[in-house]
């Protein structure tokens, strides 16, 4: 497009690729800091985002009936804008180590591609959906409590979500007082009514829930059961009649 200049030219300069080209136009340095609140010194997660020398960490240990070696999964976080009202601690990159080796290539593959998400910033809360939606062709299995794993990649998402959740980025809905009121009574029904037969094993020795409880759809807790003739799940409250 064609400018015609009607003015006298008093002076001139080169442009540089690394500066903005047009008034307006934020250079990449300052995309770092992202305006919130009115505020321009606000620090938010970016790519550019440079490394700190030091992070903060936390370890998971996931152990799984596939192996006989845990998985030990480390989450380290930034701290943004620290020591004021807008500090935030955000996941930074990921790290999976195990003394088995038979995973190794898309172990190392998957946390590179999970801690280049955790850098681009923004909502990251959609990988702990997507690794759990991950189903082994050879069957999941059940972890201690009764919940149900459908494969290891979906146990890695399991452990960022309680990550997500510890720092503040996943809200747990929970239930309200009415439903944990409902529930404590349908489980003490139940368990009275079970009283009799406390013989009878535990399809399931490392569950809290009464024995004989079948697998909810909702929260893949071992933990449906017949009460008043209809199946509720004792642990998120989830029935089949509504």
């Amino acid at each position: 497009m064609a400018i015609k200049i009607d003015s006298k030219i008093v002076g001139y300069e080169v442009a540089k690729d690394d500066e903005p080209e047009a008034k307006g136009e934020v250079a990449p340095q300052e995309a770092e800091k992202a305006v919130e609140g009115g505020s321009a010194d606000v620090i938010h997660m970016h790519e550019k985002l440079e490394r700190p020398e030091m992070l903060l960490g936390s370890t998971y240990k996931v152990k799984t009936p596939l192996s006989e070696h845990a998985l030990y999964i480390t989450i380290n976080d930034v701290v943004l804008n620290p020591d004021t009202e807008h500090e935030l601690r955000r996941p930074f990159e990921i790290f999976i180590n195990s003394k088995n080796m038979d995973h190794f290539q898309w172990i190392v593959a998957l946390t590179r591609i999970i801690s280049a998400v955790f850098r681009k910033g923004g909502d990251v809360t959609f990988l702990v959906e997507e690794l759990r939606s991950v189903f082994d062709p050879r069957g999941g299995y059940f972890k201690k409590g009764g919940k149900y794993m459908p494969s290891l990649i979906a146990e890695i998402g399991d452990a960022i979500e309680c990550h997500l959740r510890m720092i503040g980025m996943l809200k747990d809905d929970g239930l309200d007082e009415h439903q944990q009121k409902l529930i404590a009574e349908k489980r003490e029904q139940f368990e009275k009514s079970t009283k009799a037969n406390e013989s009878k094993l535990a399809e399931d020795e490392d569950s809290s829930f009464p024995a004989g409880a079948q697998l909810c759809g909702k929260c893949s807790t071992r933990a449906v059961v017949k009460m008043d003739g209809c199946m509720t799940c004792l642990n998120c409250g989830d029935s089949k009649c509504g």
